[in-house]
C-alpha cells in the first residue's frame, strides 16, 4: 500500500496536539455510525498525514467521496492491522508509546462496522475542523520544536533514473564554535522527487569524543530522534557530520539531490543529565546471515548490559524477507519479560517505536538483552520478490540484513536507583495508593 516516503513525523507529534480523540459516540450509544461524525475523526487522529495530497500514500482520504471509493480495502488493511502501519503486537511488552499511531480494538470495530453498514455519510455539519497538516517541503518536527537550530545539507549528488544501488557518503561541517548538546534531529529528503529515490541514511557526528557518535539512522516510515528531557547527545564545537545516503533509482531522475538534517539544540552552557546514544545490535551479521530457498531462519543473540540502563526507542532492520523481531530482557534473577515484539513487519515502514518516558524500561547491571529476528524466504511472504533465491548478507535492498537500533541511556546504580524510585511513586499515584510519594 505504500510505495514511497515522506518524513511525517507529524503522525504522532502534531496529531496529538491537534486532533480531537475519536469519540465514537454512536457506536457507544448503540446508533447508527456516520462518515462525518464517528469515522472521519478516526481518519484525521491516524490516516491523513499520509493520506493527503503530495504525502507518502497513493490515495488521499481526505474526503467522504475519497474514502468511501476505497472502503473495501481500507477494511482489509485495517482488520489485518497492516494500516495504520504500526506491527508491535498488542498483547505483548510495553504498550505505551510517544509516537503510536495504531487504532484501538473499538477504533477498529467501528470502521469495520461503518463499512459493513454501507458506509452511511450523515450530516457534514457534525464534521471536526479540517487539519492543516505540514507538507513535505517543511521539518514534521517544526510546530512541536520550532525551526532547527541547525540545519545541514548534504554535498549535491545526481541520482539517475535507472540503475543499481547508489550510496552517497559527504562529510560536511557543523559550523559549531562551542560544544552543544542536541536534543532532537530529523532528516528530510528533498521534496517532492527526492523522498522517492532516498532509501535510507546513517548521520554519524565526527568529532574527538565517542559520546556524540551516530546522531541518528533513518528509514523508510521514519524521520529521527527526539529525547526525553534531560537526555541529548554531545556535538562538539569543529564537529563534522559524516553522511551515508543509500539511493535506490526509481525512474525519475533526479539532479543536484540535497537531503537536509535538522538538529534542535538545548540551550547553551546546558548539559543534560544523561548522554544517550542510538546502539547498534548485529543479530545477523554479514558472515553468518544465510537465508536458503524457501526457508524461514530464525537468528539470535545475547548481549549484556555492564551497567544499569534506560531503553529509549526500539528499532528492528530488515529488507523484503524479514518477518518478525523481537527484544526480551533476562534479569539477574532469572526472570524474563518481553520488552517488545514485532509480530509483521513491512520494508516500507521502518518504524521507531518510542516509548513513553513513563514506561521506558529501566534495566538493572547485569541484564541480558536477548534479540531474535526470523525471516520468510517463501511464498507465504507476500513481499519476498523471489523465493527460490539464496539470500545473503548485503546493502542492497535485493539482500538482506538482520539488526537493531536500540536507544540506549546509560546510567549509574544511584541515577538507577532514584529514576526506579520515581517510576513507583508514579504508579502508586495512578492506582490511589495513599502512601505514594511525590512523583
Amino acid at each position: 500500500m505504500m510505495n514511497r516516503y515522506m518524513p511525517l513525523l507529524a503522525v504522532w507529534m502534531i496529531g496529538a496536539a491537534l486532533l480531537p480523540g475519536s469519540g465514537l459516540s454512536a457506536q457507544e450509544s448503540g446508533g447508527d455510525l456516520t462518515f462525518h461524525r464517528d469515522i472521519l475523526p478516526i481518519f484525521q487522529q491516524n490516516c491523513q498525514a499520509c493520506h493527503q495530497a503530495g504525502a507518502i500514500a497513493p490515495m488521499e482520504l481526505m474526503t467522504y467521496d475519497q474514502v468511501r471509493r476505497y472502503g473495501r480495502m481500507i477494511r482489509n488493511r485495517v482488520s489485518e492491522r497492516l494500516m495504520p502501519p504500526w506491527h508491535l503486537n498488542p498483547h505483548l511488552g510495553v504498550q505505551d508509546f510517544k509516537n503510536d499511531r495504531s487504532l484501538t480494538d473499538q477504533e477498529i470495530g467501528a470502521i469495520l462496522s461503518w463499512v459493513d453498514a454501507g458506509m452511511p455519510e450523515g450530516d457534514p455539519t457534525d464534521a471536526p475542523p479540517p487539519v492543516d497538516w505540514p507538507t513535505g517541503e517543511d521539518f514534521q518536527s517544526t510546530p512541536m520544536l520550532g525551526e532547527p537550530d541547525l540545519i545541514i545539507y548534504t554535498k549535491p549528488f545526481d541520482v539517475p533514473a535507472e540503475g543499481n544501488d547508489l550510496w552517497w557518503r559527504p562529510r560536511v561541517p557543523t559550523g559549531l564554535t562551542q560544544d552543544r548538546y542536541v536534543r532532537a534531529t530529523e532528516v528530510l529528503p528533498s521534496f517532492p522527487d527526492g523522498r522517492g529515490v532516498t532509501h535510507h541514511m546513517l548521520v554519524t557526528a565526527v568529532q574527538e569524543q565517542s559520546v556524540g557518535g551516530l546522531l541518528t539512522e533513518w528509514a523508510l516510515g521514519k524521520t529521527g530522534e527526539i529525547y526525553q528531557e534531560g537526555t541529548g547527545k554531545l556535538l562538539e564545537a569543529g564537529s563534522e557530520i559524516q553522511f551515508e545516503t543509500h539511493y535506490y533509482p526509481n525512474g525519475t531522475a533526479v539532479p543536484q539531490d540535497r537531503v537536509a538534517l535538522g538538529i534542535w539544540l538545548y540551550p547553551e552552557d546546558y548539559v543534560p543529565e544523561f548522554p544517550t546514544r542510538l546502539r547498534f545490535f548485529n543479530i545477523a551479521p554479514e558472515g553468518v546471515l544465510a537465508i536458503e530457498p524457501n526457508s524461514k531462519p530464525i537468528y539470535q543473540r545475547q548481549f549484556v548490559m555492564q551497567n544499569p540502563v534506560r531503553i529509549q526507542s526500539f528499532q528492528a532492520h530488515f529488507h523484503l524477507r524479514g518477518k518478525g523481531a523481537s527484544m526480551e530482557a533476562i534479569y539477574p534473577d532469572g526472570r524474563t519479560e518481553v520488552i517488545s515484539q514485532i509480530d509483521d513487519f513491512q520494508f516500507n515502514w521502518h518504524n521507531n517505536y518510542i516509548y513513553a518516558d513513563h514506561a521506558a524500561p529501566l534495566l538493572p547491571a547485569g541484564t541480558v538483552l536477548k534479540f531474535s529476528m526470523w525471516y520468510d524466504n517463501t511464498t507465504d511472504n507476500p513481499n519476498n520478490p523471489h523465493p527460490g533465491d539464496f539470500v545473503t548478507w548485503g546493502d542492497r535492498a535485493a539482500d538482506e540484513m538482520g539488526h537493531f537500533w536500540i536507544g540506549v541511556t546509560d546510567l549509574n546504580q544511584e541515577q538507577y536507583e532514584r529514576l526506579l524510585r520515581e517510576r513507583e511513586a508514579v504508579t502508586d499515584d495512578a492506582s490511589g495508593d495513599p502512601s505514594a510519594g511525590p512523583g
